[in-house]
């Protein structure tokens, strides 16, 4: 029976309610349940189960890609080995997270620690072996998580093979924090350790940023012109100043290099959009600002390389997997753009 687009998606469809398997799709996501050094709200582990699920009911005529769809989208299914490592990972990190992060003079929260950071170690290798293995075979690749700590191994993979690769990093929060609470690879490092470990990356340009520390402020300093931020404070002054949104996304896609892997944290949004995310910030991008930001880095030409969305957390209802939906098949339809596989509308 051919597929049609205009009708109901059955409830054990694929990602968006497509059929496409791995070998046919353009575009294959990678699923990684994962919340191990989370230290507010939980619940990230489910937000790729909550996303499959909402995006059964999303609309595949996009206004800003035409028919994304038809270049086929796959999800992987859930690796069960990693949903294992969660659970023990999460269970020893909260007794760490309960002490704040101190574990001196206490010799089973050290082995708690040590073993926490090796299985971050193995999620993170096992990310980036299936990312090299789905780039190595043609395919652009999307992370979708779990915390904001699942997309080092993806983009390590792709700055490999794109050399000066840019980063778009939107949140509310910098993650420019070394190690927090102890945990090399925890969701508030996440930047940190991309600017550390991945030395193929050649610019972080982060947006909304409105939660920051000390550490995180010098860390910006430090790096110099290899890390450019536009604060929402700033974003905000400007707006209610009178100038263009436009100018100021015009500045954003300046900043980037021509290859651009886009990680986009889903507090980056108004927490309205995301209510039951871990760690809500008041202020951030509506919906419609973000989609501009990244039909502005197509428009200039800017070739993406792959992306990932993380930290969305279901609550009571349907609402932040839907979102979390929608955002994804924008990433989706922009990324395929500004490869010229799809066509800007």
């Amino acid at each position: 029976m051919s597929f049609d687009p205009n009708g109901p998606a059955s409830p054990d469809s694929g990602i968006f309610g497509l059929s496409h398997d791995e070998g046919e799709a353009a575009v294959v996501l990678i699923p990684v349940p994962w919340e191990v050094t989370t230290s507010y709200g939980g619940g990230t582990a489910n937000g790729p189960a909550a996303i499959l699920g909402a995006s059964r009911q999303v609309d595949l005529y996009d206004l800003d890609v035409e028919k994304p769809y038809v270049h086929g989208v796959h999800m992987l299914a859930e690796s069960e080995e990693i949903r294992a490592w969660n659970a023990e990972g999460r269970g020893l990190a909260q007794k760490i997270i309960a002490e704040g992060g101190d574990v001196s003079g206490d010799e089973g929260l050290q082995h708690a620690l040590a073993r926490v950071n090796a299985l971050s170690t193995l999620l993170n290798e096992r990310v980036e072996e299936e990312a090299e293995r789905l780039m190595a075979a043609g395919k652009l690749v999307g992370v979708v998580g779990g915390d904001h700590s699942v997309p080092l191994g993806a983009i390590a993979a792709a700055a490999r093979r794109h050399p000066g690769l840019g980063v778009l990093h939107f949140d509310a929060h910098a993650d420019l924090r070394r190690a927090y609470e102890g945990f090399n690879y925890s969701h508030a490092s996440i930047m940190d350790n991309v600017l550390e470990e991945v030395k193929d990356v050649g610019r972080l340009v982060q947006v909304g940023i409105r939660d920051v520390c000390e550490e995180e402020i010098e860390t910006m300093r430090r790096h110099g012109e290899r890390v450019r931020v536009f604060f929402d404070r700033d974003i905000a002054r400007r707006r209610l100043a009178g100038e263009a949104f436009g100018a100021v996304v015009r500045e954003i896609v300046e900043a980037l290099p021509n290859e651009v892997w886009v990680s986009f944290d889903i507090d980056g949004l108004d927490p309205r959009l995301c209510p039951h995310t871990g760690t809500p910030v008041p202020g951030g991008l509506d919906f419609h600002e973000a989609v501009f930001v990244l039909r502005e880095v197509v428009r200039a030409g800017k070739k993406i390389v792959g992306f990932d969305l993380n930290e969305v957390a279901p609550g009571p209802d349907e609402w932040d997997g839907n979102v979390g939906a929608r955002l994804l098949y924008k990433l989706v339809g922009f990324t395929l753009a500004s490869q010229g596989v799809a066509r800007l509308m």
